[in-house]
């Protein structure tokens, strides 16, 4: 009788056990996505966490969760950040993920941005810090100080790639990361390119957001460059429509009128009024626009102008009188579409 009640116990406990075991590494969660973004902010709780699983609807068994990850110390060990719960995921292997600190990175895809603003925003979306914690710390002067910018030149520190971050990382890392990602790009033959053409690297960068904002014809750049780099060499005014388009905030413009460039005026970013180039980038070029400045066509070209085809390239011109010519041609092909 006693051997009977021994191997009921015994069959009891295995039962239990499996039953818990299977509960802990089973499919434990409730959602039917293929995936679950937890996103534990910085200064939240453990209880804060749970929460939001349980509001969110996340796991089959939120009690059982909770006494697991007492056991493990999750609580004690919980970092912010982050976490992809994969649809099936255990109990362990969430409770593990999160006393591990085990976040998912986040890519930062950086393409054309336009200005500090645009910068902020795009990041502060995709990252914890937001974008007013962004903004702010490109307008501190003693910050850009760190890492010898000014709010002018602050966006040369971003060239456009992909990099990949923690979610929950601060403005401040985010920008002396980028600078160190900068410091990487301008190797040494890309400072003696630019010592050839008597730029620093800030004012290579200036110069290819010009000439980005110019052409998305990676062909010609080098020809849109020769012509900047051959007005600054002559002392001529660069007379670049998008400084204007900058300075005006109207990205949108088909046509730079002359009442532009007159409202524009006062903006050290208006090329038709202020000498030298604008004191900073009025975009963020890509690495083949400026590779294209660096490596600049050798020719006598001081104008340009879009052709008439509207093929979205340009015809180059050594004299006014040559270029006046390709621009009448040009402002005759827009009067007939009525493009103002």
């Amino acid at each position: 009788m006693i051997k009977k009640i021994i191997l009921f116990i015994v069959l009891l406990l295995v039962i239990v056990t499996t039953f818990f075991a299977w509960k802990l590494t089973g499919p434990a969660t409730a959602f039917s996505d293929k995936r679950y973004l937890l996103y534990v902010k910085t200064g939240s709780g453990f209880d804060d966490v749970m929460n939001t699983l349980k509001k969110d609807d996340v796991l089959i068994n939120p009690g059982l969760f909770l006494l697991l990850a007492q056991k493990l110390k999750v609580p004690a060990n919980l970092k912010a950040g982050k976490y992809e719960i994969k649809k099936d995921a255990t109990l362990l292997s969430i409770a593990r993920m999160l006393r591990n600190g085990k976040q998912l990175p986040v890519n930062l895809v950086i393409t054309k941005l336009r200005t500090k603003e645009d910068f902020a925003r795009f990041a502060g979306r995709q990252l914890e810090c937001d974008s007013l914690a962004i903004i702010s710390w490109l307008n501190n002067a003693d910050s850009l100080q760190t890492i010898g910018v000014d709010t002018n030149t602050a966006v040369t520190m971003v060239i456009p790639n992909t990099y990949t971050f923690y979610w929950n990382i601060t403005a401040s890392k985010l920008m002396h990361r980028l600078h160190d990602e900068q410091k990487k790009f301008w190797t040494e033959e890309r400072l003696q390119k630019a010592s050839g053409i008597e730029l620093t690297p800030r004012e290579v960068y200036t110069l290819a957001s010009i000439v980005d904002e110019e052409t998305n014809k990676y062909d010609e750049m080098p020809l849109i460059a020769s012509v900047y780099l051959n007005r600054i060499n002559k002392r001529m005014l660069l007379g670049a429509d998008p400084t204007v388009k900058y300075a005006a905030r109207n990205f949108a413009a088909k046509r730079v009128t002359k009442k532009m460039i007159d409202e524009s005026a006062g903006s050290p970013y208006n090329t038709y009024r202020n000498a030298g180039l604008p004191p900073g980038p009025i975009c963020t070029p890509s690495i083949k626009t400026i590779d294209a400045v660096l490596n600049a066509a050798n020719t006598d070209y001081l104008y340009f102008c879009a052709k008439a085809d509207f093929s979205g390239y340009h015809a180059f011109a050594a004299t006014n009188a040559e270029h006046l010519k390709n621009a009448r041609a040009y402002w005759k092909a827009l009067d007939s579409l009525k493009i103002k």
